[in-house]
């Protein structure tokens, strides 16, 4: 499994690679190569590749933030805090799935269709852990991440805004986890989803955002508010 440094990205250092069965987006941010930087979304099978891009590249692991519960996104959280001796961020709403993702119904059949058996989980939470809300800024990595709420794929989704400064083409990231994806958004049919609800996010948050910002998703490539905007048809509201 390889990983990518997308070259369309300055100012801030970002390397991401897809991982497991579901090719889940984790994504390493930080100011400059051979400094701090902070995970997003380790899932199933993450931690060999992060650890083989934290060693390559110098890095120094300062905190873990979670766009959501799901088990793909989340699996190697724990593990992660732990060896780098770091917290972890997650909105109270999804805390619940990272000590029992299998909790919520039909959770642990849909894992097991996925990957062939539901596999083994630590049932414990990263430790410490940090409880978001809409609206925090966190201090991390020398960067400050903006939460932005946005129910409706989990109760507890939330997207990280980090600003984009001396760069005319852009305002703005965002690590959108499973709200909004390059020509599609976040599955609602899912146990714990909400179409009504991720209605009013796509609305309301992720029609807010400035059309240059950069959206990086939890699957598939990296895109922009406009684009989204203007090609999206569950964004043509």
């Amino acid at each position: 499994m390889g990983y990518i440094l997308p070259d369309r990205v300055r100012v801030v250092f970002i390397a991401s690679f897809p991982a497991g069965a579901w090719q889940t987006n984790c994504y390493l941010v930080g100011p400059a190569p051979g400094g701090e930087c902070v995970v997003v979304d380790p899932g199933v099978t993450a931690i060999d590749t992060l650890r083989r891009i934290v060693r390559d590249q110098g890095l120094v692991p300062a905190g873990v933030l979670l766009t959501h519960g799901h088990i793909d996104h989340m699996f190697s959280a724990a593990a992660v805090a732990e060896e780098y001796g770091i917290g972890c961020w997650i909105h109270p709403a999804d805390r619940p799935s990272l000590t029992d993702p299998y909790s919520i119904p039909a959770a642990r059949e849909l894992v097991a269709r996925t990957f062939g058996e539901a596999p083994d989980f630590t049932d414990r939470e990263p430790s410490p852990l940090h409880e978001v809300a809409d609206g925090d800024r966190i201090e991390l990595a020398g960067l400050e991440f903006e939460a932005l709420h946005a129910p409706g794929h989990t109760p507890g989704s939330t997207m990280y805004r980090l600003a984009y400064p001396d760069d005319d083409r852009y305002d703005a990231l965002v690590l959108t986890g499973d709200v909004v994806f390059a020509g599609s958004v976040g599955r609602t049919d899912l146990p714990s989803g909400d179409p009504t609800v991720m209605a009013e996010t796509l609305r309301h948050v992720v029609l807010g955002l400035a059309d240059r910002t950069v959206l990086l998703p939890g699957h598939g490539g990296q895109t922009l508010v406009s684009r989204e905007r203007a090609t999206n048809p569950y964004l043509q509201l």
